[in-house]
């Protein structure tokens, strides 16, 4: 027998498809900057980009990418102790033609990735304004990582991928609007710290970076 969980996945295709077929061929889409101009720093560390495969950019669809490993910047000439930080963000201009934005329950188990835990939460970035976000702990064998996601539409954040999917739906009929994006920040918990240590790592790096997304994922 089907999950309820299943059917509300139906439902809400089905009822997406159904909208943007009656809304026309195109969205409006607002201007926005690539997300390649995202700060290499952040709060202390310097990025590297790691390029996504040729796989991952078909399954992911038409969008803009940003695939990141932050660093702990050099001091006195020797190699920072910090652990990194990588940061992912992925923003469709359209979700009319069926690229849409992932949930980290679909796609990180298939990378063998297992959920430890995971809950809501809301975040403050250094600006003062509030986010509410998905807390998750992974594992992989004996590695454990954290990981803070959220869907990203216009102004809104959001931790739920149902809840993204039902204000798409209404913003399409509302603005003719279905871009949006996802957040990803995750970082390692090393076997020589506390969960909560690498939590506020996770979570300080957030906040520095935050306010830079209404320039790439338009309010």
């Amino acid at each position: 027998m089907k999950s309820p969980r299943f059917w509300l996945v139906i439902l809400l295709l089905a009822t997406s498809a159904f909208v943007l077929q009656s809304r026309g061929d195109a969205d409006f889409v607002p201007a926005s900057q690539p997300l390649s101009q995202m700060p290499a720093q952040l709060d202390g560390m310097i990025a590297q980009d790691i390029p996504l495969t040729d796989d991952t950019l078909a399954v992911l669809g038409k969008g803009d990418f940003l695939n990141r490993v932050y660093v702990g910047l050099p001091a006195n000439g020797l190699a920072s102790k910090a652990a990194p930080i990588s940061l992912f963000i992925g923003y469709f201009p359209s979700q009319r033609t069926g690229q849409t934005m992932h949930s980290p329950q679909n796609c990180l188990p298939g990378a063998g990735w297992t959920f430890d835990s995971q809950k809501y939460a809301s975040l403050q970035d250094v600006n003062g304004k509030n986010y509410k976000v998905g807390e998750y702990i992974i594992s992989n064998g004996e590695i454990k990582q954290f990981v803070i996601y959220w869907y990203q539409a216009h102004g809104r954040s959001i931790p739920n991928e149902y809840k993204a999917k039902l204000y798409m739906i209404a913003d399409a009929i509302r603005m003719n609007r279905t871009d949006g994006a996802l957040v990803r920040v995750i970082t390692q918990v090393l076997p020589s710290e506390s969960l909560e240590s690498a939590r506020e790592r996770a979570i300080q790096f957030t906040q520095q970076m935050a306010p830079n997304l209404p320039r790439f994922i338009p309010d």
